[in-house]
């Protein structure tokens, strides 16, 4: 099967080695023969820069004119900002998505995809860096900020760097069975295979950089001192000395959550940490992160990050002496 990778000057570099090392050797189950033929492309061909020392070896992409594609994974980087406003960058894509039965972005290569019109009406991810841009450039899409990656007919996008591998795999599963993947992501030493739906576990709070700037800083800091407490509403507001109205309103507004939603991602948050650099049982790390009962944040975690809290700490706890 024929796998076409676009890039551009300045692409991240994670993003196309982790798919491109993913497909590359993988193999039909149970056979020595690779299933895929990958080939790299850019605008004009040549060397083109990523955002490290490294330079990347291109063919042209009108050197596969007519030529049949299997799946085109467009990929993400800094770069996709000047890309898009590519006019025979963006045509050349579109001549290749146009002959391809799968097109894939990993990251911010979903702003490329967009950019063709090949999102709009549909459910698509990317980076939460560049979630703001692609909402704010291209409102058709059904832009989703948590899953690592989300297929949506023939068309998969991904979030950033690594998901791009998560991505990969799940191809790999599809065209060649599980079993194939689950033999790439043992030579990867990867967890096989996270499942779309996933949240992107990097994120805290939703930005960061909104809190550190945030006038409710205080607030978060009170909160995660007092987890274990009945934080209604009525308790934040009072501790900001204001109504309930007027503080829902206001926080809502600053943050873009309700007062509940953050209470419970940051009582997630701390459950989080417990379950990666801690023995603490599951039941207790529920009673102390304020979710009450083992239940109850197991039914959060699902939800919110789409596996239990048993399964996370299983993926994802520090080893005991690392560090």
């Amino acid at each position: 099967m024929e796998v076409v990778f676009v890039i551009y000057p300045d692409i991240s570099l994670l993003d196309l080695a982790g798919p491109l090392q993913t497909i590359t050797w993988a193999k039909e189950h149970g056979t020595d023969r690779l299933g895929y033929q990958s080939t790299i492309v850019s605008l004009g061909g040549g060397q083109v820069p990523s955002d490290t020392l490294i330079a990347v070896d291109t063919q042209p992409m009108a050197a596969l004119s007519g030529k049949h594609i299997d799946t085109l994974i467009v990929v993400g980087g800094d770069g996709v900002y000047a890309a898009i406003k590519d006019s025979s960058f963006l045509d050349a894509v579109s001549a290749l998505a146009a002959r391809s039965d799968r097109v894939c972005a990993v990251c911010s290569g979903a702003l490329v995809l967009a950019g063709l019109g090949l999102l709009d009406g549909r459910r698509a991810v990317t980076h939460w860096e560049d979630s703001d841009n692609l909402a704010t450039m291209f409102p058709d899409v059904l832009l989703e900020e948590d899953p690592i990656y989300i297929k949506d007919g023939h068309i998969w996008t991904s979030a950033g760097v690594t998901a791009g591998t998560d991505m990969a795999l799940a191809i790999v599963a599809e065209d060649l069975g599980r079993e194939a993947a689950l033999a790439r992501a043992q030579a990867l030493v990867t967890y096989m295979v996270r499942p779309g739906g996933q949240s992107q576990f990097s994120r805290v709070l939703e930005r960061q950089r909104l809190e550190t700037a945030s006038r409710f800083e205080d607030l978060h800091r009170w909160i995660r001192a007092n987890l274990r407490k009945d934080l209604r509403v009525e308790e934040l507001a009072g501790f900001e000395n204001m109504s309930v109205r007027s503080f829902y309103r206001l926080y809502t507004d600053t943050m873009g959550r309700t007062p509940a939603k953050a209470v419970e991602m940051l009582r997630m948050e701390a459950a989080r940490e417990m379950l990666e650099t801690s023995g603490t049982g599951i039941k207790s790390v529920a009673l102390r992160c304020g979710f009450g009962d083992e239940e109850r944040m197991r039914r959060a975690f699902v939800r919110l990050l789409g596996v239990a809290p048993s399964e996370y700490r299983a993926r994802f706890r520090l080893a005991e002496g690392v560090g």
